[in-house]
């Protein structure tokens, strides 16, 4: 490669090894290839995905690596073949993608696109098997095809949503993961009708954006379950109407819930991962016509059971991933409610800091003190 081709010395927050607090270091960030684009990122969050893969517990741990995922920015380039997209455009990267070519993304009904579906363990580019990012000629690993905490980043051009110009990239990098995967999965796939009750399992950012998607469609009972209490009052902004901790009980929880609501709740949506909340979930809906929703992931050996006549007496048991948006197609319009007001973004977004004090966002998150940290990147 011409030595002009490459950027040099560009920030970029890198992860040397697992647990061990970011450093921010100067890294040459390489040209887009073919189908793929440059982008200046000017705002990024954590997400707990970032968290769990830079601990590195239950994964094949790769590093050195950038992390984030959940970002808005600026087009700065594009490479051989992106017509679609242009210098100057905004944009939010996505860590899973749409080719617009594919059995999937051809299907109306799903938006789990065969070429860019998110890879958890590809640290390279699709195109060359190569990274964009080094450090003094040694290559530094991507992070599901975004990584966001550097101030360039390369993706491909099936992983950016091109957004209204407008729309304020400090608030909206938000619904470039959890808020939209929690928020889709009550108003794309639980559909409750209005006036009807949904359990919310989980209030974390996905499942606080799933309790704004049940305030949105006019539920009337909203009821949050979770383990720690502290989140309770939180909650409450996000159209949560009542509060179920199933260590207050001694019967389980679906049955606390089928108490309180007659029979059960109309819908439900499971946003932790825990397989017993998977089953109160599914087992806390009315028969006849509840529906439940499955949003959090599973450790890989994870299992349930529950007795097949819950299905036979018309209980619906549903997956979703990413809210069953096609990041392309669909993103965009989820800005736009946002610009119109019907979602309420500002409330996830509780502090802010520099890139300098990236660090800071992990503690907050680890602390279970913050939704969503916005970092700003030129700080």
């Amino acid at each position: 490669m011409d030595d002009r081709d490459m950027d040099h010395g560009h920030s970029a927050a890198v992860a040397w090894e697992a647990g061990k607090p970011l450093v921010i270091e100067e890294v040459e960030v390489a040209p887009p290839q073919k189908n793929e684009v440059r982008l200046k990122i000017l705002f990024t969050s954590l997400c707990h995905t970032d968290v769990y893969f830079w601990e590195a517990k239950g994964q094949t741990p790769l590093f050195p690596r950038i992390f984030g995922h959940e970002a808005g920015g600026i087009v700065e380039s594009v490479g051989e073949g992106v017509t679609d997209l242009q210098p100057g455009d905004h944009v939010l990267p996505v860590f899973t993608g749409e080719c617009k070519e594919c059995p999937h993304c051809h299907s109306e009904e799903s938006n789990m696109c065969d070429l860019l579906r998110i890879n958890t363990d590809r640290g390279v580019m699709i195109n060359d098997g190569q990274s964009r990012f080094s450090i003094k000629g040694k290559p530094i690993y991507h992070f599901v095809g975004t990584s966001t905490f550097s101030e360039y980043t390369v993706t491909h051009v099936g992983c950016v949503a091109k957004i209204n110009p407008a729309a304020p990239l400090d608030k909206v990098c938000v619904l470039s993961c959890g808020i939209s995967t929690g928020f889709g999965a009550t108003v794309n796939v639980a559909k409750p009708k209005k006036g009807q009750s949904v359990a919310i399992f989980g209030l974390g950012a996905v499942g606080l954006a799933a309790a704004e998607g049940a305030r949105v469609s006019g539920a009337s009972r909203i009821i949050g379950v979770d383990l720690n209490p502290s989140r309770f009052n939180e909650a409450k902004k996000f159209g949560v109407t009542e509060f179920v901790n199933p260590k207050d009980y001694d019967k389980p929880v679906q049955q606390v819930i089928a108490d309180m609501t007659n029979g059960g709740v109309d819908r439900s949506v499971e946003c932790t991962g825990s397989v017993q909340a998977m089953i109160s979930a599914f087992e806390c809906v009315h028969d006849g016509w509840g529906v439940a929703v499955l949003v959090g992931v599973p450790n890989k050996d994870d299992a349930f059971k529950t007795h097949p006549m819950n299905l036979l007496n018309e209980r619906t048991l549903k997956g979703t991933f990413f809210g069953n948006y096609k990041p392309r197609s669909d993103l965009p319009s989820v800005v736009e409610k946002y610009m119109n007001k019907e979602l309420e973004v500002e409330k996830f977004i509780t502090h802010t800091v520099p890139f300098s004090e990236i660090n800071k966002a992990f503690d907050l998150m680890l602390a279970g003190e913050s939704i969503r940290c916005i970092i700003r990147m030129d700080g």
